[in-house]
């Protein structure tokens, strides 16, 4: 298990384990008053996502019959299991279902999207539905989020930077436009390796972008990454 904070995460069901680019997700995505999580796992985002905006209700779905098990059990032993609603279903069915009950738009989309395109696959069946596009593309995700975003809702999705391109245009096609790109490096003189990008409906009059580094040059935290996940991650001794 993974202890933070205020929750605690167990995640032995769970093809995907609590890893960085989750923890950068919930600790920067923009929030709101109604928050989708898409893609859940182990339910780290949706927790994180609810610590930040405690006025926010939040449903978080996933394919994985296994990972929603276990996720409904982590917010069920949290603070916050009165917010959260975990629910297994595709997205692509999710959203049908939402529009034709007229249920509310949601002003906060997140999502750690499966990104791997034409990379060998793992053994791990329920790995592979987790990490590649198979399942999910890039089109078909922009497809229900432009459909289930309110009009000035944010979508916000961590990638790795090399598809950082890829994944703009396919917002640029259904009708969204990123505000702000945060370009992750490990340490400073390294590549990025990592993109947080929030999607806004209306096109900005320039997109921010910005760089950070996690790890200074030494390999402590950097300043900015201790401010970002300063209320989750516990203080050392």
């Amino acid at each position: 298990m993974f202890t933070f904070k205020s929750f605690t995460i167990h995640q032995d069901r769970c093809a995907m384990k609590v890893g960085t680019d989750g923890v950068l997700l919930g600790a920067w995505a923009q929030g709101g008053s109604r928050i989708l999580d898409i893609g859940t796992g182990t339910g780290i985002i949706a927790m994180m996502m609810a610590q930040r905006f405690p006025d926010a209700d939040i449903t978080a779905i996933d394919i994985d019959a296994e990972a929603c098990k276990q996720a409904a059990e982590n917010v069920r032993e949290s603070i916050f299991k009165g917010r959260i609603i975990v629910k297994e279903e595709a997205l692509q069915s999710y959203c049908r279902n939402h529009l034709e009950q007229q249920h509310p738009l949601y002003d906060s989309i997140v999502s750690n999207p499966p990104f791997f395109v034409n990379s060998l696959r793992n053994p791990d069946a329920r790995r592979t539905a987790a990490r590649h596009t198979d399942s999910l593309s890039f089109a078909e995700l922009f497809r229900s989020v432009s459909r289930l975003l309110s009009d000035d809702g944010v979508f916000s999705a961590i990638i790795p930077t090399d598809n950082e391109k890829e994944f703009t245009c396919e917002g640029y096609l259904s009708g969204l436009y990123p505000a702000r790109i945060c370009q992750i490096k490990t340490t400073p003189g390294k590549q990025p390796k990592r993109s947080l990008i929030a999607f806004v409906r209306h096109r900005p009059l320039q997109t921010i972008i910005t760089c950070e580094n996690m790890l200074t040059a030494t390999g402590e935290k950097s300043e900015w990454y201790k401010e970002l996940t300063n209320d989750f991650y516990l203080d050392k001794d």
